[in-house]
């Protein structure tokens, strides 16, 4: 039987639920102080915070965010504020160059032997020696497509968003990095390209595609399709199994030139003040029990293996939510470009949406 995920809105106020129940009772919970976490939104079982509480007596408040870039910020600016954060690999590239993360101790993270080695060899792309992160989730960015609107058409290429047929039935996302992503594997680049030749070709393409798009969005482009608004739309693996179960004529693929693969870790800031908490909330999260419950939350890729014995087989076989090593293979990482690169997409992305 199908799982239902929450909806975001009262998953969201679950969280916030969550962070706020033990500071109106700490008759309750926090005997052994407390941690701030600072997580993307809907990003956990809310109810993980309080199994947390109930097993450690650790408070936990949290608060969350919508961008990495909002994160780093707020980082940047109040370093004691969290103690343990979620956040995307290329961002915690970054934050390792400007020194801003804490070695961590994995004496106190004995459960991060449940994460599978392919998962910690990829993390070594942003976290040489795996010494600041522990990976949390991973995904690929895809295409979601209504079968019944798409007519029987395959749909395997990121060249399909491209074509007048669908026109104002595509949702793209409204994201600089991840939008050019798309122009520069359409044409066979690096999703990390400081060619400002390959660059411009992929904003070309992107300007070129501008009228067949019904919107750019983000979060919302699973509820576009799964509503029938839209045929096709860019999504996260993750939101695959959501979608499906609203709507069973939805279908999703990796297209075959590629895609973006990410990992979001957990990571404690260099000025954390409640450090070894923080080690305890990343240890509990690496649980194969905590970690099979919230992927029956998410429906994104585990990377913890000792996990999958406790998934639903049916999910297993969706190579959709468990690519396989070739389809990983032929995926690449976004990493943090330098100022002058940045600076570039930005240029660019700002004349594909001013067309």
């Amino acid at each position: 039987m199908k799982k239902y995920r929450k909806t975001v809105a009262l998953a969201a106020m679950a969280v916030l639920v969550a962070g706020m129940i033990p500071l109106m009772s700490g008759c309750r919970s926090g005997v052994n102080g407390e941690v701030y976490v600072y997580s993307y939104g809907d990003y956990f079982d809310p109810m993980l915070a309080e199994d947390f509480e109930e097993e450690t007596g650790i408070r936990v408040i949290i608060d969350t965010y919508d961008t990495a870039e909002e994160m780093y910020t707020v980082l940047e600016n109040n370093a004691t504020t969290y103690d343990c954060i979620c956040t995307s690999d290329y961002m915690i590239q970054r934050m390792i160059a400007n020194d801003m993360l804490a070695e961590l101790n994995m004496d106190n993270i004995p459960q991060i032997g449940n994460i599978g080695e392919v998962y910690m060899k990829k993390s070594e792309s942003f976290d040489p020696g795996n010494r600041y992160s522990v990976p949390y989730q991973a995904g690929i960015a895809g295409i979601l497509y209504n079968k019944k609107m798409t007519e029987g058409d395959e749909i395997d290429s990121w060249d399909d968003l491209w074509n007048k047929k669908y026109k104002d039935q595509i949702v793209m996302p409204d994201s600089v990095r991840d939008a050019f992503m798309i122009g520069l594997m359409k044409n066979g680049y690096s999703v990390n390209s400081t060619d400002e030749a390959e660059i411009k070709k992929a904003a070309d393409d992107l300007i070129a595609q501008k009228p067949l798009v019904y919107k750019y969005a983000n979060d919302s482009a699973r509820d576009l399709l799964a509503n029938g608004s839209a045929a096709l739309g860019v999504v996260w693996n993750g939101e695959y199994i959501y979608t499906k179960d609203l709507n069973e004529d939805v279908d999703f693929v990796i297209p075959k030139e590629g895609s973006e693969f990410f990992i979001d870790s957990w990571v404690v800031p260099k000025e954390a003040v409640n450090k070894e908490n923080a080690e305890k909330w990343i240890n509990f999260l690496c649980k194969a029990e905590v970690a099979a419950q919230n992927f029956d939350y998410l429906y994104y890729t585990t990377p913890n293996e000792a996990a999958l014995d406790l998934i639903d087989d049916e999910y297993l076989k969706e190579k959709a939510v468990f690519p396989d090593d070739e389809t990983i293979d032929r995926c690449e990482s976004l990493v943090t470009l330098d100022a002058k690169t940045t600076e570039l997409y930005s240029d660019y992305w700002k004349k594909v949406k001013a067309e």
